[in-house]
């Protein structure tokens, strides 16, 4: 019986040790990879957005990412990239590539963005994307001819290749640096998300600065 006391009593006393120890250090809202990837302008801090048009969560994060986007300094670059796990997420994908290449892809970002989520339009085929860009002043045959290009199949390779080096699992997720990754669940919310980018770009900023002194 005594036997048995002291060991309830040293499983207490260890289950209390690891509850102090979890509240003295709580896990970091970020994962640090294993496998940096470099970035896309060497000498500049990166941040990239892995998105899907089809994502409610992505759609609600635009309101708040876009305001912080215009206001980031000269030293960070920012760059969306489509994560693309097949079906309707390659179809959008390859639609948002086809627009960046055009150099039209702000100007209809928020409306395609839109058109699946509020007006439920699935946008996985070409031609019905082409009928509804054209509606936003795309070229309808020049976004048919890129979109079918060789350029883009190129850009969808990278594209999916970046995801498997991110390990990203779901979106939107966020990447600073090729160093860092989080979403805005772990991050605790939108805001805190924005918040915690701008932490790690301080601190990419501030090793730079010793790395150049």
């Amino acid at each position: 019986m005594r036997n048995l006391i002291l060991s309830a009593a040293l499983v207490t006393a260890s289950l209390f040790g690891m509850t102090a120890q979890a509240a003295e250090a709580p896990a970091a809202p970020y994962v640090e990879l294993t496998n940096p990837v470099p970035v896309a302008v060497p000498g500049k801090i990166e941040v990239v957005e892995l998105f899907w048009y089809g994502c409610p969560h992505c759609y609600a994060f635009e309101p708040v990412i876009n305001p912080w986007v215009e206001k980031l300094p000269s030293d960070v670059n920012f760059v969306r990239i489509p994560a693309m796990f097949g079906g309707p997420w390659d179809a959008h994908g390859q639609m948002f590539l086809t627009l960046e290449a055009m150099g039209v892809e702000n100007k209809v970002h928020a409306a395609v963005f839109n058109a699946i989520q509020k007006e439920h339009k699935k946008l996985v085929d070409k031609n019905e994307m082409a009928e509804f860009l054209a509606t936003q002043g795309v070229d309808k045959d020049k976004f048919l001819a890129t979109f079918d290009s060789f350029a883009i199949k190129g850009q969808i390779n990278k594209a999916k290749e970046l995801a498997k080096k991110y390990e990203i699992s779901g979106v939107p997720t966020m990447i600073v640096n090729g160093k860092y990754r989080f979403d805005v669940g772990s991050a605790g919310g939108a805001e805190q998300a924005l918040q915690l980018a701008d932490k790690l770009v301080d601190k990419e900023r501030a090793a730079n600065k010793a790395a150049a002194n």
